[in-house]
């Protein structure tokens, strides 16, 4: 990478039609890659417990190693397509990605045996190119100062995406088990098509670059970016999180079932609460927060308020408290999109896509750790075997998020120590 150069292109002009289609276009995007992602999430432990026979914390050990599938192969192929994108732009790589979805969703849904799921997972980490070309795109059209708050937009889109698709697959999983997974097919292909009549492309011929393996590399990737000690050291306290965050796709439907005996649909209601409360975070309260307290004070309160969440569903063996800290848990959604406008402030367009195809991998090492974490020590504290403790990963949760506090506020100190510009007032 390079340090940026101060200019002002006119591609960093949001307020643009074109522009304005790109982020629409990226926000329905996200938008019903999350319903589809989320339409599975209640009857993934009914579905797996059905294919295998297990009892359900056997089936939270195979879960874990469900995610880590998906996330190791994205953690390979995420840079890769990245760097792909800053060669060929990123509606090509974006759509290519959305056309595989629809197939790895029917492949799930047809599934009679574990493999097949495996299979599914492993197809669907090998074109898990949305975010990060998303994330790219967005770039691409937002000037320095409002990247913040269009990430926050990414970060609506998975909120909304979570208040649909958790409901209608507990709805649709309490008719049968499948119909979800060829729902979530239905609405990739859909989305497949909405992209290909009106996804505007964002990188222009003159700022992109040849590809070069050695930039594509995973492993190289992560080497480049410890180059700039400031993103380096922002990517470990993102890292350190999204450890802990990965606590909620691959416990939350296992924790609730076991804690409060709860149905398909009652899974998916709570998920939908849970996306409620990210999109008025990150559509709105961000928008306010940010140029009030500025990106650093912002991060920190998620990261005050991540801690706290987790540690409140550990103990919380009530509905109406589960209920209380489900609310308090929207601060985990300031954390993103202010530590990425941090970022990805640091670096040139012409580098977006490979900042954000980084982030993607260390994002999938953390999906890849965080998972076997997680149903590991869900598994272990509810077979019956030894110490019986459902909330253990949320308690492990909370203290990663400490960590990542600290780390975080001993880089950022004189952003966290300067004055609140007037404007903010």
């Amino acid at each position: 990478m390079t340090e940026p150069a101060d200019n002002t292109d006119d591609n960093t002009d949001s307020t643009s039609a074109p522009h304005r289609h790109a982020i629409a276009f990226v926000f329905v995007t996200v938008l019903l890659d999350m319903i589809g992602f989320g339409i599975i999430m209640p009857v993934l432990p009914s579905l797996i417990m059905e294919i295998t026979g297990e009892p359900l914390s056997t089936a939270a050990y195979y879960s874990g190693f469900l995610l880590t599938a998906y996330a190791a192969l994205q953690f390979l192929v995420a840079p890769v397509l990245g760097a792909l994108s800053d060669r060929f732009g990123r509606r090509p790589v974006l759509l290519v990605s959305l056309a595989a979805y629809a197939v790895n969703y029917l492949i799930a849904g047809f599934a009679t045996t574990l493999l097949w799921l495996f299979v599914g997972r492993i197809m669907t980490g090998l074109t898990g190119a949305t975010h990060a070309t998303a994330n790219a795109l967005i770039a691409d059209v937002s000037p320095p100062e409002k990247r913040a708050q269009n990430f926050g937009l990414i970060g609506m889109a998975f909120g909304v995406g979570f208040i649909i698709g958790p409901a209608l697959g507990g709805l649709l999983g309490e008719i049968n088990l499948r119909l979800p997974f060829f729902a979530a097919a239905g609405l990739a292909a859909v989305n497949v098509v909405y992209g290909s009549l009106l996804l505007p492309e964002t990188l222009p011929p003159s700022q992109r670059r040849a590809f070069q393996w050695r930039r594509a590399n995973p492993f190289g990737a992560i080497a480049r970016l410890a180059s700039f000690p400031s993103l380096a050291a922002l990517a470990v306290v993102m890292f350190i999180y999204n450890i802990g965050h990965h606590v909620y796709p691959s416990i939350w439907a296992f924790f609730t079932i076991e804690r409060f005996a709860w149905s398909n649909y009652q899974v998916g209601l709570s998920l939908a609460c849970v996306g409620i409360i990210m999109a008025v975070v990150q559509g709105g309260l961000i928008r306010l927060i940010i140029p009030r307290l500025g990106l650093a004070r912002t991060a920190l309160l998620g990261f005050v308020g991540s801690a706290l969440a987790f540690a409140g569903h550990a103990f919380a063996y009530t509905v109406p408290m589960l209920g209380l800290w489900l609310i308090f848990s929207g601060f985990t959604g300031l954390i993103g999109p202010a530590v990425q406008g941090i970022m990805s402030n640091k670096v040139p367009q012409n580098e977006q896509g490979e900042l954000q195809g980084v982030l993607a991998s260390l994002s999938s090492v953390a999906a890849i750790i965080g998972p076997l974490t997680m149903t590991q020590l869900f598994a272990r504290f509810t077979d019956d075997q030894g110490l019986y403790f459902a909330g253990a990963p949320f308690v492990a949760a909370s203290l990663l998020s400490l960590g990542a506090m600290v780390l975080f506020a001993v880089r950022s100190r004189d952003a966290l120590l300067a004055p609140v510009p007037r404007s903010a007032n």
